[in-house]
């Protein structure tokens, strides 16, 4: 296994997008809290999301895939999704919720990652799934930004719909890694 990281690795521009992709949670936070410009937050994420969908396609088009790459662009979006969602718990209690399933699934995704990441040598990229659960994640934020009196009801069945993707997705996850865990521990 040989995760040695060399400056070239290191400063390309799908990282550079995914550092500023992180720069910019603090700006959101502000945006959103301090002074409730939900139009300009609206404009700050979609923004975040262009350069999230961007580094990846540079990266595979221009062969700029690195291992420090696969693993900063997921914390890039991790860190962004558990700041908008703590922000939108200032008004909806029950993100709180979503909040500590995302933190969950982060964890156990890390753990068996990592021990997948041990036993095999690869640091594996994102699936299908995972794009999905992204996807699905930022539509029910954006959603609670823009429709800033979303009834209550409305907004718990667009969370159980993500945490039902969320899980699903979770699931998938753990059983990719544990096997890839239980094919190179032999």
């Amino acid at each position: 296994m040989n995760l040695k990281l060399e400056k070239k690795d290191i400063l390309t521009i799908p990282n550079l997008l995914s550092l500023f992709r992180i720069i910019l949670i603090p700006v959101i936070v502000v945006l959103y809290c301090k002074y409730h410009m939900y139009s300009a937050t609206t404009l700050v994420i979609i923004i975040s999301g262009i350069t999230d969908v961007a580094d990846g396609f540079i990266a595979r088009k221009f062969n700029m895939i690195s291992d420090f790459g696969k693993v900063l662009d997921p914390i890039a979006d991790k860190l962004t999704q558990a700041a908008i969602v703590l922000c939108l718990f200032t008004r909806f209690p029950h993100m709180l919720y979503m909040f500590f399933l995302m933190a969950a699934k982060e964890t156990v995704m890390g753990i068996t990652g990592a021990l997948s990441v041990k036993y095999s040598g690869e640091v594996h990229g994102a699936d299908w799934h995972g794009k999905l659960t992204t996807c699905m994640i930022y539509a029910m934020m954006l959603i609670h930004i823009v429709w800033y009196e979303i009834p209550v009801h409305v907004s718990d069945v667009l969370l159980v719909i993500v945490a039902g993707v969320m899980i699903f997705s979770l699931v998938r996850y753990v059983m990719r890694n544990v096997k890839m865990i239980k094919e190179h521990k032999k």
